[in-house]
């Protein structure tokens, strides 16, 4: 009873904040500011569960230049770890459906968030390059103006594509790996040529084990553990080096995960 309870008040508060945000989210229209009352609306939930968050290497995401997150995925309660460690001027890659979830969905489309169709492989290879071009757009403008923006735009992805509450990582699908390497962008001095990279920065988030099993049918108070892992270079690489960068990204993150357990 308690876990059912406490998965609905969760729901509920989504819900009720997503439909009390959106309307001052669209006074500013579709941005990626509007990230920040998503983050402001999903933080006190870790209060309300008696949920400890421990975010350890976040120093590595202090940087102006963009990048690709990745993350592992297990339950909904990521959202509570996803803000803990979300930089400014980043959006995350969700799946369509959640668009037409109401009020939620429009308070995500305000916020930037980019919609991906899991199941069309051809409109997810459109979503993904058109995300490359805007931040490789991004990267260049900012190199070449005298005056450049603050930061540019991060992208977060959960790789595995769907929840996993197993002790070992799924299979990672490549869309965040093929975003990295596509949005590199060349820009040109007097000089020299320079090659812009988008780097990635794994994060994992311990097992929920503890305090949270949908399986069990558990939701107590506990602890989570967040690893930001440092930076993967993309620098040189192309699209036939995506499967073996997939790869050491998995293996990196499932290592740090075994570690956690």
């Amino acid at each position: 009873f308690h876990y059912f309870c406490k998965v609905a008040f969760f729901n509920c508060w989504i819900v009720a904040m997503a439909t009390l945000l959106a309307p001052f989210a669209a006074l500013r229209g579709r941005s990626v500011e509007n990230m920040k009352l998503l983050r402001a609306a999903i933080l006190p939930l870790k209060r309300f569960y008696g949920i400890k968050m421990q975010v350890w290497g976040s120093e590595h995401l202090n940087i102006k230049e963009p990048y690709v997150i990745v993350c592992n995925h297990q339950a909904s309660l990521d959202l509570m770890g996803m803000v803990e460690v979300i930089p400014d001027r980043c959006v995350p890659i969700a799946k369509k459906e959640l668009m037409y979830m109401g009020t939620v969905g429009w308070a995500c489309w305000l916020s930037g968030i980019i919609f991906i169709d899991r199941h069309k492989r051809e409109d997810a290879i459109d979503v993904i390059s058109q995300t490359a071009r805007t931040m490789r757009r991004e990267n260049v403008r900012d190199h070449t103006q005298v005056f450049s923006s603050p930061v540019q735009l991060r992208v977060l992805i959960f790789p595995e594509g769907t929840r996993n509450q197993d002790k070992s990582m799924l299979p990672f699908k490549r869309g965040a790996f093929h975003l990295a390497v596509q949005a590199q962008a060349r820009t040109s001095t007097l000089l020299t040529l320079h090659l812009l990279q988008v780097p990635i920065f794994p994060v994992v988030f311990s097992p929920y084990w503890d305090f949270f099993s949908s399986k069990d049918k558990k939701f107590t108070s506990g602890t989570c553990t967040i690893r930001v892992l440092p930076r993967v270079e993309t620098q040189g690489l192309s699209t036939k080096d995506v499967p073996s960068l997939t790869e050491t990204v998995r293996q990196t993150m499932a290592d740090a995960l075994a570690e956690m357990s």
